[in-house]
């Protein structure tokens, strides 16, 4: 005999590498949970990538004592990567909706999940810097403000990928001449156990190291650029620059800049921590946004998808501390 279910909430954290699911009470309390792959409808398409979400969602339902294949949710809180654009929300909520899961669901960039584990109340901005960079805000009467975040196309500079590639650009520049001289151009290559940028332009160029690894010349970028380089620090300048640029827009347009609110800071390069870029983004932040609050965000993105998918549910504060203790945040 199954478990009372009644009015529990589906939260849904679905990245580019790994989905989080959990299958919540509506005091906060987590049910069951489950992992698995990376959700990209853009390569398999969105009826398959729901597919692969559909068989997590399973386990965490079984978890949570459920049984049968069509689980109701009072809710579902859906934070979806390459979710970017309207259309690619409007696209998702469909199909989730044709799932049965529930009458209630929405379909939010996966950003929003990290501003949301960042904050007390749905009321700031993030940025996020891992492979990619984005940025969202959002304000407790539901406006939002967010870019497409879809690389150089929509104006976008930035991310461990973006980064890697401008010191690759700059490093085989120093190397034969047409650039300023920079050490770029010996501890790129020797990360790689190669002697020479043209070694290394080779060996990515033939497939020998494989271009997924370039993301790995980020942390090495950062530590030149500690050590002095100034062709390293001017790329680390320009990532603050970027930071400050995407979060004083989003606090603008949310009526934010004239009053106290938190700027959340998120994914593997920022979270970092490295103290010239964050150095940097302080001092410019200071000028731009002088009332912001600059907090990092390390709790599991998921986490905020729940805290989302109470939201809707207006389940209180102790619903909420319930959730985060259990996520330790």
């Amino acid at each position: 005999m199954g478990v009372n279910l009644d009015g529990v909430l589906l939260a849904i954290d679905a990245g580019n590498s790994k989905t989080d699911v959990a299958v919540l009470a509506p005091d906060g309390t987590v049910l069951g949970a489950a992992r698995g792959g990376g959700f990209q409808p853009p390569v398999v398409g969105v009826e398959t990538a729901v597919d692969a979400l559909a068989e997590i969602v399973g386990r965490a339902w079984e978890e949570a004592g459920g049984t049968g294949v069509s689980p109701a949710f009072a809710h579902v809180a859906a934070c979806l990567a390459n979710a970017d654009l309207p259309v690619e929300e409007t696209a998702l909520q469909a199909e989730l909706l044709r799932r049965g899961w529930s009458r209630s669901v929405r379909v939010h960039n996966d950003t929003f999940a990290i501003l949301r584990a960042g904050l007390d109340e749905p009321r700031g901005v993030a940025v996020v810097c891992g492979a990619g960079i984005n940025c969202v805000g959002m304000t407790p009467d539901g406006r939002t403000a967010r870019f497409p975040a879809i690389g150089k196309l929509s104006g976008d500079w930035g991310g461990g990928s973006g980064m890697a590639e401008e010191a690759l650009w700059f490093a085989a520049r120093a190397e034969d001449g047409r650039g300023e001289p920079s050490e770029l151009a010996r501890a790129l290559p020797a990360h790689f156990g190669l002697e020479t940028m043209y070694a290394l332009i080779e060996a990515l160029h033939l497939g020998l190291v494989p271009l997924e690894r370039r993301h790995e010349l980020t942390p090495v970028l950062f530590r030149v650029s500690a050590d002095g380089d100034p062709v390293a620090l001017s790329l680390v300048h320009r990532l603050a620059e970027e930071v400050v640029a995407l979060s004083a827009v989003a606090l603008g347009r949310l009526g934010l800049l004239d009053e106290e609110a938190p700027v959340m800071l998120g994914g593997s390069v920022l979270a970092a921590r490295h103290p010239q870029l964050e150095e940097r983004i302080r001092e410019l932040l200071a000028e731009r946004a002088p009332k912001a609050v600059i907090g990092f965000v390390t709790a599991p993105p998921v986490l905020g998808a729940g805290l989302l998918a109470l939201d809707e549910v207006a389940a209180g504060p102790e619903a909420a501390a319930r959730l985060r203790e259990h996520y330790g945040a």
